[in-house]
């Protein structure tokens, strides 16, 4: 077992220097299968002629050039269409580009390849970069973009008969105040008039819910996030529910050139392996944090769709399978953002970092973060005040983050030693 060595590794009166460009290179594998995908670090593929290359060209199965396709990144995104219940996926090189692809799919007529997106009906808190892309780039180039509260079903179907949108974009669960989405109704509602549905659904995870499923077009992942896990890699994802918007999603893919590479798809790969595991540790240690939380000093509020408090707490209950997110936001019960930079520099464990979903128990405050380039009446609007905060929770002993968070909350009460 083994590979059997390549031509070029033979010198046949070949150069040094030839000998050093080409020896041990295109070593053909025998009967032994990899455990693991490997990483086909190749930017293209060579095929014994010239007609076997042609046809592999033809049929666009065959790897022939990585802008189009390449076997890790294959491995990658069949899995995530496999989880997410889609009739494909495909990976790019961050969740922006993923929500952006994504758009101009849901927004391409049928049996067309050129997106026209005209209208958009967006919900309106939403992750603070997707609303400057909403707003700067589809905008920009002359769509109507409508936002609206997606929780208020009345609303949302009132706007969707106004509007006519293409395509209807929301969060599952909503960054940074945590608000869930009954997406079955929404995605009937925006069928009725013809509209497409996108969902973004890297909070929720298909762990706790997959929308294609329930009906919506388009799934959407930063998989920098739960689904990588580990803070090590920055990718996006978008998978269909139908072929016709895969070949589409596909054909823009191979067009712009933003696939991701294969050094990036093995470490998101290896991370939606442990997936499950991860969430239901990150909810465990939540749930629990969140109730701690609630019961603390200088806490003035706690958003977790696991309590009771929570205006979704029904609906979350209903359609996540017992569980409720590894996200926690909390309002701290201070004045002006010096209070708030001190309890982020008291942290020890936590970390003061700009993502989540990573094994580790993470933190921001959205003001200087993810919502920074909003004006404070906008952040307002979204229910964002200068005193919230988002955890991300991680696998940690829940022990050790309450005693990390318990110090901080000193550093601000005046009782800290």
């Amino acid at each position: 077992m083994g590979y059997r060595p390549a031509m070029a590794d033979k010198p046949k009166g070949r150069g040094l220097g030839t000998l050093l460009v080409h020896a041990g290179e295109r070593a053909v594998a025998l009967r032994a299968r990899p455990t693991v995908t490997p990483i086909y670090g190749t930017s293209t593929y060579l095929y014994p002629t010239a007609k076997e290359l042609d046809q592999a060209f033809a049929d666009g199965n065959q790897p022939v050039y990585s802008r189009h396709g390449n076997p890790t990144l294959d491995q990658l995104e069949g899995a995530l269409s496999a989880v997410e219940a889609g009739k494909g996926a495909v990976a790019y090189g961050s969740g922006m580009a993923a929500i952006y692809a994504a758009i101009l799919a849901a927004g391409t007529p049928k049996g067309e390849s050129v997106p026209a997106v005209r209208r958009i009906l967006a919900a309106n808190d939403l992750y603070g970069a997707t609303l400057r892309l909403l707003d700067e780039q589809f905008r920009a180039q002359g769509a109507e973009v409508k936002f609206t509260d997606v929780c208020d079903l009345d609303r949302v179907q009132c706007d969707l008969e106004s509007l006519r949108p293409e395509v209807v974009f929301f969060e599952q669960i909503s960054n940074p105040c945590l608000r869930i989405v009954d997406v079955e109704t929404v995605v009937r509602l925006a069928h009725a008039v013809g509209a497409r549905v996108v969902v973004d659904n890297t909070f929720a995870t298909p762990i706790l819910e997959r929308p294609l499923g329930l009906g919506a077009d388009l799934v959407v992942h930063s998989a920098t996030k739960f689904i990588a896990g580990h803070g090590d890699v920055t990718a996006g994802a978008v998978v269909a529910r139908t072929s016709m918007v895969l070949d589409v999603l596909r054909h823009q893919a191979r067009l712009l050139g933003a696939i991701l590479g294969p050094f990036e798809a093995s470490l998101v790969a290896r991370g939606l392996k442990t997936l499950e595991l991860r969430i239901q540790r990150q909810c465990f240690n939540a749930a629990a944090l969140a109730g701690w939380l609630s019961e603390q000093p200088k806490i003035a509020r706690v958003l977790y769709p696991g309590l009771e408090s929570h205006p979704q707490h029904l609906l979350a209950k209903e359609r996540f399978g017992g569980l409720f997110g590894a996200l926690v936001a909390v309002e701290l019960d201070v004045t002006g953002r010096e209070q708030i930079f001190r309890f982020l520099d008291a942290l020890g464990l936590v970390l003061p970092a700009t993502t989540l979903g990573d094994i580790y128990t993470l933190i921001t405050a959205p003001f200087i973060s993810s919502h920074r380039e909003l004006s404070s009446e906008q952040r307002r609007e979204l229910g964002i005040s200068d005193s919230l905060l988002r955890f991300s929770v991680g696998i940690e002993e829940l022990s050790d983050i309450q005693n990390d968070l318990a110090q901080a909350l000193k550093a601000i009460s005046g009782t800290h030693t």
